[in-house]
Formats: structure tokens, sequence, C-alpha cells
């Protein structure tokens, strides 16, 4: 249900860079055709330095409402950031941006105009030359071609990026066009659906990836907006948790994990084991792990017999096997029990436990 008249906020993540974010800010303050109709929520990493007077400046002039948010700084969490600023929002739709890239007078217009429940529009972002980002001066945007500051090269990449990504929309690529967490649309209802950020991600990277592959299990489509828009970003030394490689970073083990589920257990809201879809065999009350089983999960959270869960169980030494429809396949082995090769094959998880441990183990698979 809309709330206070507001089509979509933007949320803008922010980490120690206020003059990049007093950019942005100012950037938003120039976009066209948007009056009343947008809120900013600028979600802040636990900044130490003049963040939130930026914020509180900017939310003094502004014609549109401003929210902040902020925590204790506790190391690089941009899933939970975004999340905290999503929570806030009251829009239909959701417009995520990073506070470093800012934006030309139609940018948001463009989203506005193709943003539509069950599609989320993808964006990217210009790189700004190290001499022309410092020759921008906060309050001194006002009748700055931000547009024609894009050098001709970033522009043939971003033209190559939407055609790739036409094409794979097309196909129906099973990963791709992939989702930039910095710049990207999404209808409010769609981003619930999947339960947000994944903030099990902590450190840099992929909690993006891992974010656009669950909102297409959800079914919902991703489309590029680059043949209309794109953000551009203000250059400043790389992040020092960055990785040069995108297969070295902290959060590729997770994120390359089998067994995804759809709804993440930790986002938007935390997911009990009672919130779950459980499939377990009915032949639980025949061991000792699978009475641990059937003692930590709920009687209401098991579907029945052949239907579709999140998560089966088969319990290992047991007689079950896996028969249903799941997102992720589970095998609970005891300790040292030798399991069989054909069960671990067909397992997305295999995890050995003992049965006084279970509850433990369920409470942090998914």
């Amino acid at each position: 249900m809309r709330s206070h008249g507001i089509d979509s906020s933007l949320i803008i993540n922010t980490f120690e860079k206020p003059r990049h974010l007093a950019l942005v800010l100012e950037s938003i303050a120039a976009q066209a055709g948007v009056d009343r109709r947008i809120e900013v929520i600028v979600a802040d990493d636990g900044s130490r330095d003049e963040t939130a007077d930026v914020v509180a400046a900017f939310a003094a002039s502004s014609r549109m409402p401003v929210r902040f948010t902020s925590e204790p700084h506790a190391g690089f969490r941009l899933a939970r950031v975004r999340n905290q600023g999503a929570r806030l929002a009251v829009g239909d739709s959701l417009l995520f941006l990073d506070g470093d890239c800012i934006l030309p007078r139609d940018h948001v217009a463009a989203y506005l105009a193709r943003r539509r429940p069950g599609v989320a529009h993808l964006g990217y972002c210009a790189r700004l030359p190290e001499a022309t980002s410092a020759a921008l001066v906060p309050g001194r945007l006002a009748g700055v071609d931000l547009e024609a500051l894009a050098p001709a090269g970033e522009r043939r990449l971003l033209r190559r990026r939407f055609r790739k990504a036409w094409w794979h929309t097309l196909l129906h690529h099973p990963s791709k066009p992939r989702l930039a967490g910095g710049n990207f649309g999404v209808w409010r209802r769609d981003f619930e659906l999947v339960n947000g950020f994944d903030e099990r991600f902590v450190g840099w990277g992929q909690e993006d990836d891992d974010l656009g592959l669950r909102l297409r299990a959800a079914g919902v489509r991703l489309e590029s907006i680059l043949d209309r828009t794109c953000s551009l970003h203000v250059w400043h030394p790389t992040d020092p948790t960055a990785t040069a490689r995108w297969r070295d970073g902290p959060n590729v083990a997770y994120f390359m994990r089998r067994g995804r589920l759809t709804r993440c257990r930790q986002g938007l809201a935390t997911r009990g084991i009672e919130t779950v879809r459980w499939g377990v065999p009915a032949s639980l009350d025949d061991t000792p792990l699978g009475r641990a089983v059937g003692a930590a999960i709920p009687v209401a959270a098991c579907v029945g017999a052949g239907e579709t869960c999140e998560i089966e169980i088969v319990t290992w030494p047991g007689p079950a096997r896996f028969t249903r429809r799941a997102e992720c396949r589970l095998v609970l082995a005891m300790p040292e029990a030798a399991i069989e090769p054909g069960l671990s094959r067909r397992a997305d998880r295999v995890e050995r436990v003992d049965p006084a441990d279970v509850a433990k183990v369920l409470a942090a698979v998914g």
C-alpha cells in the first residue's frame, strides 16, 4: 500500500565520503519532473566525520522528505546498510544509489517512467577521471552539464553493456544481466518477496549478484535501463577492502554455495526455523538424529508428503532419500557415519551434526 503519496524511495548508501555525498544530494535536488514523487533516505555505515551534518543541511533546504539512518561501524556491511534504508522506505518502488555517483537531471524520471511490478531495472555508472572529479565542487553543480562529463570511452562501454544486457534478457539467461547494487530500481514488494539483501554478506562484493539471482528465482525480470540513463562515478581511491579480482573476494565461497534460498534467512527480517518451509522424511522417529530434527522444527513449518519446500532434509543413517522439489537439499549425518555416495551427490549441503546441535545447525543453514 502506498504511503504519503511517495512513488519512489531513493536509498543512498555512504561511508565517510561527505564531499561525494554532498555532490550526489545536490544532483538529486536538481532532478527534473519528480517534485513530490520521491523521498531520499541516506543509509550510512557508521561514518565518524561530517556525513550527518551534510545530510542535515540538505534536509533543511530540500523540498522532498529526507531521512538518515546510521549505526556504529563494524566492518564493510553494505547489505545491512541498504536493508536499513529499505526498512524506512514508504515508496512503491526503491531506487538504490551509491553515495559516490552523481545523477544527470533526468535520471530519476527515467526510472519512474519504466518502473513496474515484476521488473527490476539495472543501471550502471560512467567513471569520471580524477581531474574531472576534483573540479566538481559542492554547491556549484548548477549549470554543469553532467552528462557531458562522461568520457567517450566510458560511453562506449555503457552502450556495449546495454547491448549485452538486452541480448541476455531476450535469451532469458539464468544469471545475466548482472545486478549492480549501486544503481538499480526494484518494486518494493518484489524486494520484500526475497527478503532484501542477504546480510550474511560481510566484506566487499557479491551481495548484489546474490540479490539478482534470488529476484530471478522469484520470477522478477531484470532489464537494463542504460539506453535511457546512467550515473556518474566521482573518482576516489579504491576501498582498501576491495579485491583486484572478483574471485578473490571474501564472500565468493558463500555466494557460490549450492542450495540458495530465494527468500534469504538474514535479510530485511531474520527468518527463524518456524518461518522456513521444511520437507522432512516420515521416518524421523526411527533414529536419534531424526527425533532431534522433529523436535527442532515445528509441525506447522513442515509441508506435506511430496509438496514443494524450501529445504528438504534427509538424515543419515536412515532409510529416507530426496523426493521433493526443494531449493536446498540438506543431508544431516551423524559425525562418524559413512554417507552413501549417491546421496552426497544429490545433496546441496552435507552437515555432520550431533543430535544435541541440530537446532543450531538448522538455524544457520540456507
